[in-house]
């Protein structure tokens, strides 16, 4: 962003922008995506989005950027960090793979542009958001039996990252088939993740 908004006001400003945006992007795609649209989308002036934004790229980054945080934000509590003792493997997992589902399914074809139109640019959040995000695939992989999510081992790491890559794959080509709302997907997906699972803890 060109200009951190502090006061309540600013920001409310840029989140009108980013929502308007998000909308515009979603309907036009990433080639027919331009500022005036949006500014007017929103009820504001290019000069004011001009404030905050220097362009039509860094409007996108902004909402990739709350793509990830709601990704995050619906993984929580479905990785294995609560103390919930009782939920069973199976159960852990179909509510990891509730959350997925639903952080994809908020906007499939906003999804659709952000993943295969956007381009990516260097994004200063994407560390912050990696690491998180590794994070809770390692504490899935720990619920089913292996070492602890806190271990830097680098066989875990690997694991998480493999993890995190098929399922990520999975779902983004069923957000693009428009299909991340079919019962059997879930249900493969689910089966999926449980094999890797355990089989892994058993090795």
């Amino acid at each position: 962003m060109r200009k951190a908004p502090r006061q309540q006001r600013s920001r409310a400003t840029v989140d009108v922008i980013v929502e308007a945006a998000a909308r515009v992007l979603a309907r036009r795609g990433w080639a027919r995506f331009t500022t005036n649209e949006i500014a007017a989308v929103a009820g504001v002036s290019v000069g004011s989005l001009y404030q905050y934004f220097p362009d039509k790229l860094a409007i996108a980054e902004a909402i990739r950027e709350r793509h990830l945080g709601e990704v995050l934000l619906v993984l929580s509590g479905a990785d294995g960090q609560d103390d919930d003792a009782a939920i069973t493997l199976d159960q852990r997992v179909a509510q990891f793979v509730d959350g997925v589902i639903a952080a994809h399914s908020i906007d499939q074809a906003l999804h659709h542009v952000l993943v295969d139109e956007v381009p990516l640019s260097a994004r200063s959040s994407h560390g912050a958001f990696e690491a998180q995000y590794q994070r809770r695939y390692r504490a899935l992989l720990a619920s089913s039996g292996g070492r602890s999510d806190e271990d830097d081992d680098d066989d875990d790491g690997v694991a998480a990252r493999m993890l995190s890559s098929a399922v990520e794959g999975v779902v983004h080509s069923a957000a693009g088939r428009g299909d991340l709302g079919a019962t059997a997907l879930r249900t493969e997906l689910v089966r999926l993740i449980l094999a890797y699972l355990r089989d892994r803890a058993q090795a």
